[in-house]
């Protein structure tokens, strides 16, 4: 009975053995290859539940993958045209179109092919790259470097039954010596741009303060121009009125004179003359306090005299400080709201103030002096 038993169960094994090993499945994500004492007899492409002969001596299957796969290729440096080189980072996509080609020329295994992969996507990347200037990888120029990397590794890789999908360039970044020496080189141009501008701010500073300068002195001279005209026209005015006023009684004015004389010379301020009672100095200190008398016949007026004109404003461009006439209008300057900041082209010199010619007054008739007590000087005055 109990060899019965095992007799039995040894029978439901390998039966159970027999039907498992006879049946494989095939995902959705994968396609399978039937080998009979090794040698391919089917491909199964479609998934589903598959038959073949039981155990894996006679027939046996090789699962392949039939999806979208990557391979990353990363650090790469490669030179360009002109002995430069860059750090690249890429990847490629690929599928196993081919699966018995796979099986034949890679054994169908993923390691045999990514390191044909990896060394044909460097390559082709190298050439790619050494056919251009340092400048394309950064431009424009990079999808049709993609593209060209895809053409040039299909036709090796498609010799393994795979199918290149696409190749993208992740990174390009200069190598570290490269990027020094660009980064000295853009230094070097920032800061020369830089001095180029500090240098044109500075002419036009230096401008500006020229032509404010110039402006400056101009408008001083036409200023202290204008003053001494008119400080000319009032003191011609005023000697003109003091000679019709004083014309009018000449024995006034000597008195009125000397009276300033006695005022200025005999002034507190220390100083000591010694001089004779009889001089014409003391002319009025001996006369015992007697005013002259008034003059009843007096001298016509003097007419009044026009004012000489001034003289017309220069219509000529003016000149600078060195007698160089400007022709070329300074430069002007944009402020950082926007705004122009033009100076001032040349500068005209002010109109001269024109003064109206005053009428003298009529004279009014001397009142009869009066007599004043007055004390003689000394002949020593102190």
């Amino acid at each position: 009975m109990t060899n019965r038993l095992f007799i039995i169960g040894a029978v439901i094994i390998a039966a159970l053995y027999v039907l498992f090993s006879s049946l494989y499945v095939v995902d959705e994500r994968e396609q399978a290859i039937v080998m009979r004492f090794g040698q391919i007899t089917d491909v199964r492409t479609e998934p589903g539940l598959y038959f073949k002969v039981p155990t894996d001596i006679v027939d046996s299957v090789q699962i392949i993958e039939d999806r979208l796969l990557r391979y990353d290729i990363a650090n790469m440096r490669v030179q360009v045209s002109g002995n430069a080189f860059y750090q690249v980072d890429a990847f490629l996509t690929y599928r196993i179109a081919d699966a018995r080609l796979f099986r034949e020329r890679a054994t169908g295994q993923l390691s045999v092919a990514e390191d044909r992969i990896g060394a044909s996507l460097d390559a082709a990347l190298r050439q790619v790259y050494g056919l251009r200037e340092f400048s394309a990888a950064l431009s424009d120029q990079r999808g049709q470097m993609m593209q060209e990397t895809r053409e040039l590794i299909r036709p090796d890789l498609a010799e393994l039954g795979i199918d290149v999908v696409d190749v993208r360039i992740l990174r390009t970044d200069l190598d570290e010596d490269v990027s020094a020496t660009t980064f000295e080189r853009m230094r070097a141009e920032r800061l020369a741009e830089a001095a180029l501008l500090r240098a044109r701010g500075e002419e036009q500073a230096q401008s500006l303060r020229a032509i404010a300068d110039r402006q400056a002195v101009e408008i001083v001279a036409a200023a202290t121009r204008d003053a001494e005209i008119i400080r000319g026209q009032g003191d011609a005015e005023r000697n003109r009125i003091y000679a019709s006023a004083y014309g009018q009684d000449a024995e006034f004015f000597e008195f009125y004179r000397s009276m300033e004389s006695y005022r200025a010379a005999l002034a507190n301020t220390g100083t000591t003359m010694v001089l004779s009672p009889d001089s014409a100095f003391f002319r009025y200190f001996g006369s015992s306090g007697e005013l002259p008398a008034a003059n009843t016949t007096f001298a016509p007026p003097l007419a009044p005299q026009e004012l000489p004109e001034s003289a017309t404003p220069s219509t000529e461009p003016a000149l600078d400080g060195l007698g160089i006439e400007e022709t070329v209008a300074p430069p002007a300057i944009t402020l950082e709201d926007g705004s122009e900041l033009t100076p001032t082209i040349g500068t005209e010199a002010p109109a001269p103030i024109e003064i109206e010619p005053t009428t003298p007054p009529e004279p009014a008739e001397a009142p009869a002096p009066e007599a004043s007590a007055t004390t003689p000087a000394p002949s020593t005055a102190q």
